[in-house]
């Protein structure tokens, strides 16, 4: 059983979310999960990361989440993203409905399977349904087709495919595959 706490980041812990977004960026699956490298994300100055941390914690259209150890390590993240009809997605594509986004899915390798992507999946989509203004009709994120290991969770969690499925950004030769969790009947 996972002994970790779930929660939303807080302003001042730039640094933790660095350190675990450079980690993630170093995982063996990175290329098919994130659109940056470890390169390009630690060569970023300090307020890039300031700025971000402040934006999880405090912006209405943004939370991230973490699982964090009793010993203060994050084995974790996953953000949210707020879309609001009319505006543009990450593809500069309008967006037709109001709906959340996942991004930046990271569990620890030796972490995973202990039931922690679950919780901040649960967090994640619990934020999102809370949402005053836009409410949320459904939460969506996107999976590389040779993501196998994460679209099984997904599935798994409730997530469906919506049938979408777009060149992933910066390589047109391989595909990305929307899937949705629609908001549950109240």
């Amino acid at each position: 059983m996972n002994q970790h706490v779930i929660r939303p980041v807080r302003a001042d812990e730039w640094e933790k979310v660095k350190e675990l977004r450079l980690v993630a960026l170093s995982d063996p699956t990175a290329h098919l999960a994130f659109l940056e490298t470890a390169a390009s994300a630690a060569e970023k100055p300090d307020g890039f990361w300031q700025d971000r941390a402040r934006a999880a914690a405090e912006g209405r259209g943004v939370r991230q989440f973490v699982a964090e150890a009793a010993d203060g390590r994050w084995d974790g993240s996953v953000t949210v993203f707020v879309e609001e009809a009319g505006s543009a997605d990450f593809l500069e594509q309008t967006v037709a409905r109001d709906q959340g986004h996942l991004v930046g899915v990271f569990v620890r390798p030796e972490q995973r399977g202990t039931g922690i992507t679950d919780a901040l999946f649960q967090a994640a989509l619990e934020w999102s349904w809370a949402h005053a203004e836009p409410v949320l009709e459904r939460v969506r994120l996107f999976v590389h087709e040779d993501n196998a290991r994460a679209g099984a969770f997904y599935r798994r969690f409730g997530f469906e495919p919506s049938g979408l499925v777009i060149p992933k950004p910066g390589d047109p030769t391989s595909k990305e595959l929307e899937y949705v969790f629609a908001r549950p009947a109240d």
